[in-house]
């Protein structure tokens, strides 16, 4: 049975390494990629902000004093807040920020995740919508770059990157270094026309092309950008 557990080890050692230098290595034989500048002012296009939210209470005042400093225009950017019949006061909280742009909507009844943010997509207006979560904060420049490359109209889905904030431990030292890695992965992947896995809480979706995926999916972002690529 030696050569059970060799084969095993060399598929491990191919998923977490050669994998990666196969990617480094096709990827040079590809011209690097050119990303549009972000667009003027005047053109750049109308995006929903959709926040998924369940009892984020603690969470979702800072979150959305966040979303409102983007530097986006705000008559081209909806806050749209999915929420999941949170029960911990996060409606409330959410509601108090309506007098400065941010909408709601709030299901009756627990849908999970998914399905929440299915029913919330009917509210969407923006030409372009960013899936993200009350636990994420985005650089104040982050929606201008994630719609730039949606100047080229092959263009479907964009991703952003995941930084871990420092200061979090050695848990989050070691997330933030897997992070790195897989944002590695995900830029050489982009290069061959094959990016296989996109960051949920930083994604950004061509309405029109948005395909609800079952309510019961749980790696969302996985089966949107799979569904995409088709």
């Amino acid at each position: 049975m030696a050569y059970v557990f060799w084969i095993c080890l060399a598929l491990i050692l191919y998923t977490y390494f050669g994998y990666p230098l196969l990617l480094v290595f096709l990827a040079r034989l590809r011209p690097s990629l050119k990303f549009e500048a972000a667009p003027a002012p005047e053109a750049l296009p109308a995006v929903t902000l959709l926040i998924a939210a369940f009892n984020e209470a603690t969470l979702i005042a800072r979150k959305l004093e966040n979303s409102l400093e983007l530097d986006y225009p705000a008559e081209k950017l909806q806050i749209l807040v999915a929420n999941d019949c949170s029960d911990d006061g996060t409606t409330g909280i959410v509601s108090g920020f309506a007098a400065r742009g941010v909408e709601q909507c709030h299901t009756p009844q627990r849908r999970g995740k998914m399905g929440n943010v299915n029913h919330a997509i009917a509210q969407a207006r923006g030409e372009i919508v960013v899936f993200s979560d009350a636990t994420n904060l985005y650089a104040a420049n982050a929606l201008k770059e994630l719609v730039a490359p949606f100047a080229n109209p092959r263009i479907g889905m964009v991703g952003g990157a995941h930084t871990i904030v420092r200061g979090d431990g050695p848990l989050g030292d070691s997330e933030g270094l897997y992070w790195r890695y897989e944002a590695g992965i995900l830029t050489l992947e982009s290069r061959l026309s094959s990016c296989t896995a996109m960051p949920g809480d930083m994604l950004a979706i061509r309405r029109e092309l948005y395909l609800r995926p079952p309510d019961h999916i749980i790696n969302d972002d996985f089966f949107m950008a799979m569904r995409m690529i088709k």
